[in-house]
């Protein structure tokens, strides 16, 4: 057999492979109850609510399992790279195709959500939140890329309004190009992420991303928002808690914590708060704006 053809069966036993491991990682997601609302209908229940009420509700939600389809399962980004001792290592993340959204297949919609809503789903799924690096490499490894739609800044910006116009952007967007939701996506959102800058400053949200075509993100690293500050432009991506490093599980809070490990998802040094701070944040949403 052709030395090209074994290199393309090899690779393609990788990425199975990879697939088959990140595919366990989506297994504390609840199953979608029958009754569960779509999108359409879950927005107008909450259309007489404010921001911090719609937040709520979204989290309940999401907790209950009224998810698409389309994120249930886990998709693999894998780097390799080598260690300051010399010695060189593959690592898989886990990674959700997209933000949260919720409803179903037909009838969605990517939800922003506060520090405290987005970390107790993450917990109780089994995943957490994306450092900056990690961004990054989620859209170097996206298989479609969307370009930022940024819309008129002013306070309707945490409305549900806004969040509709921007989520029908995005979709046109994802149809113009002919993909279709559960590939690997990334472009369209600035993520909540972790960052040492969170206990450096309680109390406040971290955000960054939104890339533009060559990569390079609109919203470098702020703390400006409070922690329970949520406008359209915002997305939750979750990260699975069990990463793989040469093929092995690991916890990714342990990888964040070693000295080693960690320059390979963190550019701020190794971060050995987040597993404590994330349960505790997980618990309860006390945060000021």
């Amino acid at each position: 057999m052709p030395a090209l053809c074994l290199l393309l069966l090899a690779a393609a036993a990788q990425a199975q492979g990879l697939a088959s491991m990140c595919a366990q990682s989506a297994r504390g997601i609840p199953q979608r109850p029958t009754q569960a609302r779509g999108a359409s209908e879950f927005v107008a229940a909450v259309a007489g609510l404010g921001d911090h009420e719609r937040d709520a509700a979204i989290r309940r939600e999401l907790l209950a399992g009224n998810l698409p389809q389309f994120l249930r399962q886990a998709l693999p980004a894998t780097l390799e790279a080598r260690l300051r001792d010399g010695r060189s290592v593959q690592l898989t993340l886990c990674v959700l195709s997209d933000y949260l959204g919720l409803g179903t297949d037909n009838d969605f919609l990517l939800m922003p959500m506060g520090l405290d809503s987005a970390l107790a789903v993450a917990s109780r799924f089994g995943f957490t939140l994306p450092t900056r690096r990690i961004v990054d490499l989620i859209y170097r490894q996206a298989a479609v890329h969307l370009l930022p739609q940024p819309l008129p800044a002013g306070d309707r910006m945490r409305s549900t309004a806004y969040l509709q116009w921007h989520d029908g952007l995005v979709e046109q967007q994802r149809a113009s190009l002919g993909a279709v939701p559960g590939a690997l996506t990334a472009g369209h959102k600035k993520d909540l992420v972790l960052s040492d800058k969170l206990w450096q400053q309680p109390g406040r949200v971290a955000i960054y991303g939104w890339q533009r075509a060559d990569g390079t993100a609109i919203q470098p690293l702020s703390t400006v928002h409070g922690a329970r500050y949520a406008d359209y432009s915002h997305g939750v991506r979750l990260v699975s808690q069990t990463v793989f490093v040469d093929g092995k599980p690991r916890s990714i809070f342990d990888v964040l914590a070693d000295a080693q490990l960690s320059p390979l998802l963190s550019d701020e040094g190794p971060l050995p708060q987040v597993a404590a701070w994330q349960a505790a944040r997980a618990q309860g949403d006390t945060a000021p704006d």
